[in-house]
């Protein structure tokens, strides 16, 4: 018998300060069974990092050719291609071929994956935004994980807090190039 994902109701107040962006958000994720908590958790800061009127999940395991996540005009048009983890380059070749702006969130030590793409063939390159996440702040995330989840979080030059069951988690984002 197959496994069925797990879905999460999920309500955040965000304060992006950086971005200028201030949301009530109340949406459904769902968690699939191949999916760890961590990158669970780098999807769901993915999601709330870059918000922004048109931002969608993809069908996930059943459609690996779309992205992880993205930021669609009123035409459908993929304006913002985002990735979670440690895609390969032939992936973000064809990301930064399909849209304008690509982000790569990375809840992993990111040096050996930025290394073993430095040289390879990612069209528009230079332009491609790495954002490392506080591994830190993943794993208290994950700790914190509730089927029903309601949550404050705020982004001011880079550092993320996180207001969960009482607690004040913090962390920061840290941006790299491709070499």
């Amino acid at each position: 018998m197959a496994l069925t994902s797990t879905m999460y109701a999920l309500r955040v107040e965000l304060a992006h300060v950086d971005r200028n962006v201030y949301a009530s958000l109340d949406f459904r994720m769902a968690m699939h069974p191949s999916e760890s908590p961590e990158y669970f958790a780098a999807r769901l800061l993915a999601y709330c990092l870059e918000y922004d009127e048109g931002i969608v999940f993809s069908k996930g395991v059943s459609d690996p050719d779309d992205p992880t996540l993205s930021v669609r005009d009123l035409t459908g048009t993929i304006t913002t291609w985002i990735e979670i983890g440690s895609p390969d380059a032939a992936r973000l070749h064809k990301a930064s071929k399909a849209a304008p702006r690509v982000v790569v969130f990375n809840h992993k030590e990111p040096t050996r994956w930025l290394e073993q793409l430095a040289g390879e063939r990612i069209h528009r390159a230079e332009r491609l935004e790495v954002v490392e996440l506080d591994r830190d702040l993943v794993a208290a995330l994950v700790e914190r994980l509730d089927r029903r989840m309601t949550m404050d979080l705020s982004v001011t030059d880079g550092s993320v807090f996180i207001g969960v069951g009482g607690e004040t988690l913090q962390g920061s984002l840290i941006p790299h190039r491709l070499a």
